[in-house]
């Protein structure tokens, strides 16, 4: 670790849920967390005179639904040694997240010392929800990563997540991405990445040129974009395997770009992603597609009304990792990661604060009784 870390916060490494000694596996996850400010009832952002406050972030998000789930999770991020950073690590730990590698800085090491920040307007009906960052200059895009021990860090872990929102966000982050990505595969880790595409930090063939450098050491790969399928590596002018697919593809076309993937990369074990079908701002529906030893399954359709649609995909992820840290069988694991889904979008916040897989099998099975 960098010799800076004397002025760290030490956490203790403790979920109560599980109590000190635990024997499942030990998942980990790095990237950024942000204050998240939202105007009450549905306002839009023009018309707010005072914003509900809450934290999130792709990777914070996974590890703690999976915290929540009573898997041991820890979260490593950089965030301001202050009442903001202080209090995203607090709401980390208040849902049962490791914390232990966290990195609290001082201006001399983050000059600008910021805790990004982002504002959600919440659609309504046929108004789409509308998200502004302020994530610029952050604490973690200014952090010098070159004296992290990646070989501790890792240490004693089995599975990492990764997502393509980190590397999007600064040099420094892309380098860690790739550094981390390595170092889990020297550790026989498992790995599972998620795209994540976001517009606002990068381009669209910029992503595609740093996320097809991580497929090489990827296991478990949620979504199909933005990465390079050339048709022809040779001859790029052929296109890509994905040009011309739907965003909501049949099984066919589906299973034809899986296949595709595999034959490229064979280390992928599974691919998965979701597919969305937009009736409002209001009412969605969802499913899935998921290629594993050698087949490809797709999952229930659910339809239903959204509360708040932000970190959709995100319990997708946690709940697919949970359902493979679980043994369940291929289409269990898809219809829990589709229905972990669906229950965050009737959750205020980023998170998916379901602290029962239950209530998410329930869902699965189209059960929608009162749980007595």
């Amino acid at each position: 670790m960098p010799e800076k870390s004397n002025r760290r916060t030490v956490m203790e490494h403790f979920n109560p849920i599980l109590g000190h000694e635990t024997t499942g596996p030990k998942f980990i996850t790095c990237g950024e967390i942000m204050l998240r400010l939202t105007p009450p009832n549905y306002e839009k952002l023009r018309m707010a005179t005072n914003f509900e406050a809450s934290y999130g972030g792709s990777e914070a998000n996974i590890a703690l639904a999976l915290a929540n789930l009573g898997v041991d999770s820890t979260f490593f991020s950089v965030v301001p040694n202050n009442s903001l950073g202080k209090s995203a690590v607090r709401w980390l730990r208040s849902n049962d997240v490791h914390c232990t590698p966290m990195i609290l800085t001082e201006p001399d090491e983050t000059p600008s010392n910021r805790l990004g920040t982002y504002y959600l307007e919440t659609g309504y009906g046929i108004r789409p929800s509308k998200v502004i960052y302020d994530r610029k200059h952050s604490a973690i895009t200014e952090y010098d990563f070159s004296g992290l021990d990646l070989d501790e860090l890792l240490d004693g872990f089995d599975w990492l997540h990764l997502s393509g929102i980190t590397p999007a966000l600064a040099p420094n982050c892309r380098q860690l991405v790739l550094s981390s990505l390595k170092a889990a595969r020297a550790k026989g880790m498992t790995i599972s990445f998620d795209g994540n595409f976001r517009s606002s930090l990068w381009a669209w063939e910029q992503a595609r040129d740093f996320c097809t450098l991580c497929l090489p050491y990827i296991d478990v790969l949620l979504g199909i974009e933005p990465y390079h399928l050339w048709r022809d590596e040779s001859d790029h002018s052929k296109g890509d395997v994905k040009d011309g697919v739907s965003l909501q593809p049949t099984y066919e076309q589906q299973d034809r770009i899986f296949q595709a993937f595999v034959a490229r990369y064979p280390n992928l074990r599974v691919i998965a992603r979701h597919v969305r079908y937009v009736h409002s701002g209001s009412e969605n529906s969802l499913k899935a597609f998921m290629w594993y030893e050698g087949h490809t399954f797709e999952s229930r359709l659910f339809t239903f009304t959204i509360l708040d649609r932000v970190g959709g995909g995100d319990a997708f992820a946690s709940g697919l990792i949970y359902a493979m840290l679980h043994g369940d069988r291929p289409l269990d694991m898809l219809n829990f990661a589709v229905a972990s889904s669906v229950l965050k979008h009737t959750i205020h916040g980023d998170a998916n604060l379901i602290d029962d897989a239950g209530g998410i099998r329930n869902l699965m099975n189209m059960n929608y009784d009162i749980k007595r």
